[in-house]
């Protein structure tokens, strides 16, 4: 059962939230170092973690799951801080089915999935939709909460919620749809602290639980490639839809300006 897309945001909008996707977002960061010229696409309640993306890759997207609901991003349009073919003044976000994405096949260079594989029950039809999209070559990374780790333990955090995975488990989910798995890394090795004065803690022993205790962090973050080779399997073409209730655009990454 996926989350409401109200109770994401708000998670996010708070001090725990606010160091959570930091502490990711740095992981996300080492794993894909230059995204310049890229189309980029979140996928789940991916919007903390994408929004840095737009100043430097080619479009970026999100679409949100039709179960979880879908909220406007970017909030403020025409944002100072971005400038020239990356200051869009409209709405980057769409809403749709998990096995029907409606992008064309072959777009997306980088695809990032965040609270979304742990709460669809359609994950060998969301993953094959990843596979069609994705340009041949094309990256996508996973973040799940891990099923060791001290977050999967509250349901405080959204990594609380869903299904916990263990790294051979993600991994395998991958490979068993064509996506080959490529690295593997782990974040949030802290327990999620409520406390102002503890929330340092997170951000100053991080590195130290990555060294020591990674197995028992909260979210694994797991890389895989598209596999060309694959191609000779004959896989059921879901059914195309032109438009989407979003507030607003057609999600074409080639029509976004």
């Amino acid at each position: 059962m996926y989350q409401d897309v109200v109770e994401l945001r708000s998670f996010y909008e708070q001090p725990l939230g606010r160091v959570t996707a930091r502490l990711v977002r740095k992981q996300i960061a080492s794993l894909w170092p230059d995204i310049g010229g890229m189309d980029v696409l979140g996928l789940g309640y991916a919007t903390p973690y994408i929004d840095t993306f737009r100043a430097r890759a080619n479009h970026v997207i999100s679409i949100m799951p039709a179960p979880q609901g879908v909220i406007r991003w970017p909030r403020h349009n025409g944002s100072p801080e971005n400038t020239g073919a990356h200051r869009y003044k409209g709405n980057l976000t769409a809403i749709a089915h998990e096995g029907n994405l409606p992008l064309k096949d072959a777009v997306m260079d980088r695809i990032l999935m965040v609270h979304i594989l742990e709460h669809t029950e359609q994950s060998r039809h969301l993953l094959r939709e990843v596979w069609r999209i994705l340009a041949p070559g094309g990256r996508v990374i996973v973040i799940v909460p891990n099923r060791l780790g001290f977050w999967a333990r509250t349901d405080r955090t959204p990594f609380g919620h869903g299904k916990p995975f263990s790294v051979n488990q993600a991994r395998q989910l991958l490979r068993d749809n064509m996506l080959t798995p490529t690295r593997t890394i782990s974040a949030l090795h802290m327990p999620p602290f409520k406390s102002r004065s503890l929330l340092s803690l997170m951000t100053t022993l991080e590195g130290t639980g990555q060294r020591w205790w990674h197995n028992l962090a909260g979210a694994l973050i797991v890389e895989a490639e598209k596999q060309i080779y694959a191609t000779g399997l004959k896989i059921k073409e879901p059914r195309r839809v032109h438009r989407q209730a979003i507030a607003g655009n057609q999600i074409d990454p080639k029509n976004i300006e």
